[in-house]
């Protein structure tokens, strides 16, 4: 299948930029290349398109000030950030909350930190991929330095309550800052920082149909925090470096489209997610939902296929022309099963053969119906040298 034909499932990896994202940034590599750091007016014009960005990712994540939005280079980045910036502000607090599913950038974080004397509490999540919140609430304590939760989950897309969790973590312990990595949020539900008491949440422009490259950091006013890189006076000294001006300029582009085809985010992308789902499970006997939660991104889906390895699934998905992934795309080319799905209690009979589908606005009722007409001969190909015949028999012929 050509690359023009290709169905594109892998949206919770990276997003096709939109054709208006590229538009927009193109003058600013060749005619508008100024240095927005400089006095004459060719930097006056990129000064002027990096406020821009920083007013328009403001209204995106619902901030009060564009002062509070820090560009960064990606999601990582905006974690490290965050997460760093508050730790060496208060040393003397080495306790930390955070849940056992979350991205590989921030609890491969956390696992160094603990070599460093940090205490962290893992929490939780239940067999439909929700986080247990009054786990939560009995470990924020007066040493908790910071408590940090995903807004929705990169691999089941479960939706976790950051509003609720940030609500009682203040109550239990003011000083306590809250850090939201909202990276698989961003664009497909409302974000509104000022409903919340959120200290810090970051975003990454690749996830919502931007570049590559360029993320931004909330910082409510008032929060300290100190800079993870150090150098000129940039972002009001918190991040050194020349601004990425095309890039800002993209990911505030794509910011902007994102808030308009939100709607459709929420509705159509969703009902083709559900037809994804619901021809899947009823034409594939040993397909199961791995993620149930109640409240979930509408565009991510994760099944697991009984008896079957997942990578096979993937090749020949890929050969019929689709993609889809096993999981983050952080920890592709591992062996070990997800950590999600381990954390969800998901039986090993399906761990090894579980993927993720995740859809964008770019998918089409046709991208849909053919996935469901095609992964049941790949399934019914690959169970057929599956060496669990007899368990796979004893289901399909149920």
């Amino acid at each position: 299948m050509s690359l023009n034909n290709l169905i594109y499932l892998d949206n919770n990896a990276t997003t096709k930029v939109d054709e208006k994202v590229v538009e927009a940034m193109l003058p600013y590599f060749s005619e508008e290349y100024g240095n927005p750091s400089s006095i004459y007016d060719l930097a006056h014009t990129a000064n002027s398109a990096v406020r821009r960005s920083r007013e328009t990712i403001k209204e995106f994540l619902g901030a009060k000030d564009s002062k509070e939005i820090l560009f960064t280079s990606c999601g990582s980045e905006s974690a490290n950030t965050a997460i760093k910036g508050v730790l060496e502000l208060n040393k003397t607090k080495k306790h930390i909350i955070t849940s056992k599913v979350e991205h590989p950038c921030v609890l491969n974080l956390y696992k160094e930190l603990e070599k460093h004397g940090y205490k962290v509490d893992y929490i939780g999540v239940d067999s439909s991929g929700d986080l247990d919140v009054q786990e939560l609430a009995k470990k924020v304590g007066k040493d908790t330095a910071l408590v940090s939760i995903m807004y929705a989950n990169n691999e089941t897309g479960a939706i976790f309550p950051v509003k609720e969790i940030a609500d009682i973590v203040k109550d239990i312990n003011p000083e306590t800052k809250v850090f939201v990595d909202a990276v698989q949020a961003a664009g497909k539900i409302p974000v509104n920082v000022q409903e919340t008491k959120i200290d810090l949440l970051g975003i990454s422009a690749h996830k919502f149909h931007g570049p590559k490259g360029i993320g931004a950091l909330y910082v409510k006013s008032g929060t300290m925090i100190a800079p993870l890189i150090v150098g000129g006076h940039q972002e009001r000294g918190k991040r050194a470096g020349t601004e990425n001006v095309p890039y800002i300029v993209g990911m505030a582009k794509a910011a902007e489209l994102a808030m308009e085809n939100l709607d459709d985010e929420l509705c159509r992308v969703k009902k083709l997610r559900d037809t994804l789902e619901e021809g899947i499970l009823s034409k594939i006997k040993n397909a199961r939902l791995n993620a149930t939660a109640k409240n979930r991104v509408p565009n991510t889906t994760n099944i697991g296929f009984l008896y079957i390895e997942g990578e096979l699934i993937l090749l020949h998905l890929n050969d019929a022309g689709i993609c889809a992934s096993s999981g983050s795309a952080c920890t592709s080319g591992s062996l070990e099963p997800s950590h999600v799905l381990r954390a969800m209690g998901v039986p090993f009979t399906s761990l090894h053969g579980s993927i993720r589908f995740s859809l964008s606005r770019y998918t089409t009722e046709e991208d849909i119906n053919y996935t469901v007409q095609t992964l049941p001969h790949i399934i019914e190909k690959l169970a057929r040298i599956s060496p669990f015949q007899k368990e796979l028999g004893e289901i399909l012929n149920h």
